[in-house]
């Protein structure tokens, strides 16, 4: 069997066209509408170069003004740095103010002096009581305290472990007339504000020979006769002991005030009055802030706190 294959696609003039060559060897032109891939890859490849380069000098000035942000704020902590020390030198010199000026009303505190004392003892004496001497001793504790533990880390801002002022007793001899003068004497005692009331005790009362002698010489007439002795009536001989008691100075300010101690009174009021100031002085502060301080608030926060057109106080 013969097949007949019969191309009319040889007829046709455009293929016939495609199949001849140009006059002279000269290609055929390229039409622009095949090259529009090739123009678009390269329009996009440089659309990118250009965005990476731009990003890249935008980088760089990020990088040089972050630099000198850096550096204005290195400036400003080294400033920051130097107040700061300013500022820990200044508080180590308040906190040695305070210690000392502690320390100065401990010592202020401890003090009762020996004029406001004795004034407070003649003011409690009955007048047939006559003291000869006052005698002060310092009593030594006999409580043994244990000693301390050893400290792992020991702190160095902890304060100063407090040590109570030594005990001072006051022994007071002397004569009065009758036994009961001496008790009303120890009781009057016991009632002191620089004294201990517990402490304060008889420790010895006993009949005396009058130690004064009073004589008299006789008249002119009795030429042979010698002096008149006359004899006293007899005393009483007391000792009593008592211990100064640990009540501050500041406690009993009027009863120093009283027996003439005016200058020790004045400056522990002074220092009262230093310490009043340091408390008040904060809260002064805080009550003296400006309206421009205190409405400080948002528009949304202040709408959603307070109506329109109130303030915040």
């Amino acid at each position: 069997m013969y097949s007949l294959d019969v191309n009319f696609l040889k007829d046709r003039d455009d293929y016939l066209q495609t199949d001849q060559k140009p006059e002279g060897g000269r290609k055929k032109p390229v039409q622009i509408g095949s090259m529009t891939p090739l123009i678009v890859g390269v329009v996009v490849g440089l659309i990118a170069l250009c965005g990476v380069g731009g990003a890249w000098f935008w980088l760089q000035g990020e990088n040089t003004k972050l630099a000198e942000e850096k550096a204005e704020l290195d400036q400003k902590l080294a400033a920051a740095q130097a107040l700061k020390g300013e500022v820990n030198k200044i508080n180590e010199d308040i906190k040695k103010v305070k210690e000392e000026t502690n320390a100065l009303a401990t010592v202020f505190n401890q003090i009762k002096p020996w004029s406001a004392m004795l004034q407070d003892i003649r003011e409690r004496t009955p007048a047939g009581i006559q003291i000869q001497s006052v005698q002060q001793n310092q009593v030594v504790s006999t409580t043994s305290t244990p000693p301390p533990t050893p400290a792992a880390s020991p702190n160095p801002n902890a304060p100063a472990p407090f040590t109570p002022p030594p005990t001072i007793s006051l022994e007071i001899s002397g004569t009065a007339r009758s036994f009961d003068e001496v008790n009303y004497f120890v009781l009057s005692m016991q009632k002191s504000s620089f004294l201990e009331s517990g402490s304060t005790e008889l420790v010895s009362a006993q009949v005396i020979d009058n130690p004064t002698k009073l004589e008299l010489p006789k008249e002119e007439g009795n030429k042979g006769a010698g002096k008149v002795i006359y004899e006293l009536p007899k005393l009483v001989s007391y000792k009593i002991k008592t211990n100064l008691n640990n009540v501050p100075a500041s406690e009993i300010l009027r009863d120093l005030d009283r027996k003439g101690a005016v200058g020790l009174v004045t400056r522990i009021r002074n220092i009262q009055q230093i310490e009043q100031n340091k408390i008040t002085k904060p809260n002064t502060q805080i009550n003296r802030q400006t309206p421009t301080q205190i409405n400080t608030q948002t528009p949304t926060q202040t709408k959603s706190q307070t109506p329109t057109g109130v303030s915040t106080p």
